[in-house]
């Protein structure tokens, strides 16, 4: 019987090492949480900024003293806090100029009445202290002359409004004189349809944001993960935390924010796929990984954020009519931003020699590894890129839909993955232009379906793709078995 040969010492040294480097992994992971969790938990305690103050007692007697069908007319701006929410909007007339001088009125619960003028700027405002359903009322007497509602029946709205959101309500004037029927309010005009086309172009850039690492993610693991809209989310509260309580910049939080989920990306891979990859654990088993991820952050976002709609940027956001197109700052800004990303993000991918040798992972990872390629080292870059771009989404959702919450990013997820799966599962590019589409129908589904029911356009897409062209528009087809 052979005796057993001990091992040397050059491979002792090695397990020693491979065993250290894997104890400061995890140690450097244990200690990012706890401070993330420290600062988090110390920094949603702040006051917000901008907060409007609870009214004391006496104030409190005195205003439900007074009567509420008296209130003044206010031109003042309102700012959302956790006591108030704010019921606001724009009238532009015939030529998509403001408005000035038109009364607003907004009655609500227990006998609330305020009214609210345009500025100059064509904006009214109306703060409101309770959360619940309000009429809105354009006063018609106030328009100016030759100018008409463009649909005389929508001239009266109903609003649901809450504490620390902001409900925007915009008037459009013409020339002639509306109808009076209810049914056209909501008919189909080339100028409603011409508005959701390119608020469906604004929804595709920044679902593209996180599709493009979805498809990645997909290309080089071939893992779905079903925590990645939970990226996305990280992204929007972190940049609440930064601008809202700590009063960063916007631009400063949104290069952090970005950086840090690109981070978290980065630990992830280290922390958990790189060390269940070496197991050679399945597939299905790893997408498990991923629901249990994403359920654990959506308690974990709840618990340190709550679970009411928070605003990264409390101040009225302003609207600028573009090419019969009507949209806020923040939306034309995110456009850009997520045009420039994506665009180089495509040139890194199609000009690098890193770039290529992601692309040539995404086509076949073990012929990549034979040419030399260090496969573990992409993983882990487009790990990072992936949350990276997700945590970039998150912050221009935030901004463009005027606040983020808990389940943000779930409710998103169905979107990305229709985008992919229409573009071509595992292809940037197919994520890109997937994302486009998927946008810009779910965007004009809402000409004729009412409410959420528009994303319900992204699975049944998903369901024809499955059935038509499983491998999308720029996939291949391949056989199975």
């Amino acid at each position: 019987m052979g005796s057993i040969t001990p091992p040397g010492p050059a491979l002792l040294r090695g397990f020693r090492l491979r065993r250290g480097r894997r104890r400061a992994v995890i140690l450097a992971v244990l200690v990012a949480a706890f401070l993330a969790t420290f600062l988090i938990d110390w920094a949603v305690t702040l006051p917000a900024v901008g907060a409007t103050p609870a009214p004391t007692a006496s104030a409190s007697a005195s205003a439900s003293s007074a009567p509420a069908d008296t209130a003044p007319a206010s031109t003042q701006p309102c700012t959302v806090s956790p006591t108030n929410g704010c019921i606001q909007g724009t009238i532009t007339d015939s030529d998509r100029e403001p408005v000035e001088g038109v009364d607003v009125d907004v009655t609500g619960p227990d006998g609330f009445s305020r009214t609210a003028t345009t500025a100059d700027t064509g904006r009214w405002s109306v703060s409101v202290t309770q959360a619940g359903s309000y009429t809105v009322s354009v006063d018609q007497s106030t328009l100016p002359k030759g100018q008409y509602l463009t649909n005389a029946a929508d001239a009266k709205r109903k609003v649901t409004a809450n504490l620390n959101q902001n409900v925007g309500q915009i008037f459009q004037l013409s020339d002639q004189r509306g109808v009076t029927t209810t049914d056209d309010a909501t008919s189909v005009t080339p100028q409603r349809a011409w508005q959701q086309f390119a608020s469906g172009i604004r929804l595709g850039l920044l679902i593209a944001l996180a599709s493009v690492g979805l498809s990645l993610i997909y290309g080089t693991t071939g893992l779905s993960s079903f925590s990645h809209g939970e990226q996305v989310t990280l992204g929007g509260l972190l940049a609440y935390l930064f601008a809202n309580q700590l009063g960063w910049n916007i631009w400063l939080t949104g290069v952090v924010v970005t950086l840090l989920c690109a981070a978290t990306g980065y630990l992830q891979d280290a922390a958990i796929w790189r060390p269940l990859r070496r197991k050679r654990i399945s597939l299905t088993q790893l997408m498990i990984v991923t629901i249990g991820l994403s359920i654990a952050a959506q308690y974990a976002f709840q618990y340190f954020f709550g679970a009411s709609t928070v605003r990264i940027q409390q101040g009225n956001p302003e609207t600028i009519a573009f090419a019969g197109v009507t949209l806020t700052v923040q939306s034309y800004v995110a456009m850009a931003i997520a045009l420039v990303v994506l665009v180089a993000t495509g040139l890194f991918l199609a000009k690098t020699r890193f770039g290529r040798a992601t692309r040539a992972v995404s086509d076949n990872p073990a012929l990549a590894s034979a040419s030399g390629i260090d496969v573990d080292r992409v993983i882990r870059f487009v790990w990072t890129l992936a949350a990276g771009l997700a945590g970039l989404s998150g912050v221009m959702l935030g901004l463009v839909l005027n606040g983020v919450n808990w389940q943000t990013g779930l409710q998103l997820l169905l979107l990305m993955f229709a985008s992919v799966t229409l573009g071509g599962l595992g292809t940037a590019y197919g994520a890109l232009v997937g994302s486009m589409i998927i946008g810009i129908v779910v965007e004009l589904t809402n000409l004729v379906l009412p409410g959420d029911f528009k994303y319900a356009t992204a699975l049944v897409i998903l369901i024809l793709i499955l059935l038509f062209r499983p491998q999308g528009i720029f996939g291949r087809a391949e056989r199975i078995g």
